[in-house]
């Protein structure tokens, strides 16, 4: 386990809102962390596997603190991730997961990590400094599969918007890069300091991009699952992609709950755009194409602005029948994503026009809710709680 990992497990044990698990849901995958052995462990094994209520288990609508808390640490360290956990959030999206080039997952927001680390004043990989058409889009920088595990291990990681977070500047360089098993050995680690099941919500960062490198993601995903125990259908970890295929692909690995992520109405999915499929976003939010979606996943990860629509001022106008649809065929929603800054809220509802000033986001989260959305992704998952508890109190 990396130094970041010890580390946050040393100050496991913070106060966070209590989930409603039943009691296999609450063994989770976790029979090592409990300190059970033998067939006791696989026992425990199996029953995050096939027993429990898996995603029922968790309180709706479901906080998801969006790459940690990642309006107060910068994004995917195990700072944010457990503050996530601190603040009380229900699941944490704990990985977007991307390969080295020996074959290993690690936690960045992209494989480009010149934002999000601080691998530019390292002058032994000035040369590592590339351009390359990733999903289409011409990008510079320094990429995850052209280093290996030791030597990403050697960066520390940096506040990605900082513009937005001034704040979060103080904490460059504190936490560096986590590993996707690292995470999974922390999220049982997490599981016992806290006493309850630990939730994590990984994506799959770009799967065509890197199948076509030779590193293919949903087979190293579903292999660290099996060996941790938690490739079940009802066990603590939800995988999301942007690419249908890919969750395709996972439904046929693994058990896990899937969710296929869906970006704005005009846009391709890049697996689409790869294979000649002429079908937009637009296409799979339809009845039709939800009902397909449903065959193969347990929900969709819609952006905001397909629930509620902005005019184009900025402005929220009336909801779509996304969640009336979606449900109607059985699939949750999660949409993403809540931030409680002003350049990320709709038009009306900013404060002022400070780029790192708070607007009114509990109004955004009212009206969201009042959707029937069954969850959604935050940055300040402390605010999707108060918010949560507003509109279950009416």
């Amino acid at each position: 386990m990396s130094q970041d990992a010890r580390e946050s497990n040393d100050r496991a044990g913070g106060t966070g809102r209590r989930v409603f698990l039943g009691a296999a849901a609450a063994l989770g995958a976790t029979g090592t962390a409990l300190g059970l052995t033998g067939t006791a462990q696989a026992a425990a094994r199996h029953g995050a596997r096939q027993g429990g209520k898996g995603l029922k288990s968790l309180p709706v609508p479901t906080i998801i603190g969006h790459r940690g808390a990642s309006g107060y640490r910068p994004e995917h360290t195990f700072g944010a991730y457990e503050l996530a956990l601190d603040l009380g959030a229900d699941i944490v999206e704990a990985g977007d997961l991307v390969p080295t080039r020996d074959g290993h997952l690690v936690c960045r927001h992209e494989p480009e990590i010149g934002g999000t680390t601080d691998v530019a004043d390292h002058p032994e990989f000035a040369d590592r400094r590339t351009t390359k058409l990733l999903d289409g889009v011409s990008t510079t920088g320094w990429f995850t599969e052209d280093f290996t595990l030791a030597e990403l291990k050697t960066l520390r990681a940096t506040e990605r918007i900082p513009a937005n977070r001034p704040h979060n500047t103080l904490y460059n360089g504190r936490w560096g890069i986590p590993t996707f098993e690292e995470v999974l050995e922390w999220q049982d680690e997490q599981t016992r300091g806290r006493g309850k099941q630990v939730w994590i919500y990984p994506e799959l960062k770009h799967p065509t991009y890197f199948r076509k490198l030779g590193l293919s993601l949903e087979e190293r995903v579903a292999k660290l699952l099996r060996k941790h125990g938690k490739d079940g259908k009802n066990a603590p970890v939800v995988l999301q992609s942007f690419e249908p295929t890919s969750i395709q692909r996972l439904n046929k690995l693994v058990d896990n709950p899937l969710v296929v992520l869906l970006s704005g109405p005009t846009t391709r999915p890049w697996d689409f755009v790869e294979t000649g499929d002429p079908r937009t976003v637009a296409d799979l939010v339809t009845r039709a194409g939800l009902r397909e979606i449903a065959g193969y996943a347990q929900g969709i990860g819609p952006t905001l602005d397909l629930v509620i629509p902005k005019d184009a001022n900025g402005n929220l106008t009336t909801p779509t029948t996304l969640v009336k649809d979606a449900h109607a065929v059985g699939l949750i929603l999660h949409p993403w994503t809540l931030r409680n800054e002003n350049p990320f809220l709709p038009a009306n509802l900013r404060k002022g026009t400070d780029a790192d000033a708070y607007g009114d986001v509990f109004g955004a989260y009212r009206t969201y809710f009042a959707t029937g959305i069954d969850g959604v992704f935050t940055d300040q998952p402390d605010t999707g709680l108060l918010a949560r508890e507003d509109h279950v109190n009416g």
